[in-house]
């Protein structure tokens, strides 16, 4: 069932005009948690996808709240990765309207397990004006913000915009040249702070998860094997610490990093 919120988040006063109405569904008592927003492109690249997975999840695992738009991409990542229950959504549109549709399940879920808000009344359509709206939201109720990918003049990049008015704390990913430039231009200012180690930057939000410490993988990796039977035993797993800087390969074998 759809409700209206009657009380006030101080959170969204950071906004340029706090909502009128905002309705929701779903579970109020994550407001009270500490809120993490991910977000970034429709279409981010192999690497961003797994670090924002991998992110997304260990924050949830420590007690976090993942907040995200729904969208395809980066924020259906966040959102699975943190499980239903552990996340935020905010809508671009009425909440009778499930947008996009092919994320029709997870949103139910997280209806159902988590927790959707919305500034727009029920049939309000997806609307390109009301993602940057939403956008804003996202922003202003996340305690800091993460952006795994974005391109100029992209919506992700908005998302940065306010971040910046509202003097949020942002994390981007180190991306190499011509990709996520709008992140890559913000890291060259010094306006955003870089992860350049996953389980560095989990720890500032709870105890490190102990079994992401004992890696089976990496304790493998120390004997140096051949790449070609790391990739038969462990499979993508070697390509995503590779990604990850965990590891490189060196003369035909794996060698931790």
């Amino acid at each position: 069932m759809i409700k209206k919120i009657d009380f006030e988040i101080p959170y969204l006063n950071l906004m340029k005009k706090y909502p009128n109405e905002l309705f929701y569904m779903g579970n109020l008592e994550l407001l009270k948690k500490r809120k993490i927003g991910i977000v970034g492109s429709r279409t981010p690249s192999q690497y961003s996808a797994i670090v924002t997975q991998k992110i997304a999840n260990l924050l949830s695992q420590l007690g976090n709240v993942i907040v995200s738009g729904g969208a395809v991409g980066v924020d259906t990542i966040a959102h699975k990765s943190a499980t239903p229950s552990k996340t935020i959504m905010i809508s671009g549109t009425g909440l009778d309207i499930r947008y996009p549709a092919i994320n029709k399940r997870l949103i139910q879920d997280i209806e159902q397990q988590g927790l959707v808000l919305s500034q727009f009344p029920i049939n309000t359509p997806s609307l390109p004006r009301n993602f940057a709206i939403r956008n804003e939201l996202i922003v202003a109720l996340s305690d800091i913000l993460i952006v795994t990918y974005a391109d100029i003049k992209s919506g992700s990049m908005r998302s940065l915009e306010y971040a910046l008015k509202m003097n949020k704390e942002i994390y981007v990913l180190p991306h190499r040249i011509g990709e996520s430039e709008a992140t890559n231009q913000l890291l060259a200012k010094g306006l955003v702070k870089a992860i350049y180690d996953i389980n560095q930057f989990i720890s500032q939000f709870g105890n490190t998860i102990q079994e992401d410490i004992k890696d089976e993988f990496l304790e493998y990796c120390k004997i140096n094997p051949p790449y070609n039977e790391a990739v038969f035993k462990y499979g993508d797993k070697v390509f995503e610490y590779e990604l990850l800087g965990k590891i490189e390969i060196q003369n035909g074998k794996v060698i931790i990093k």
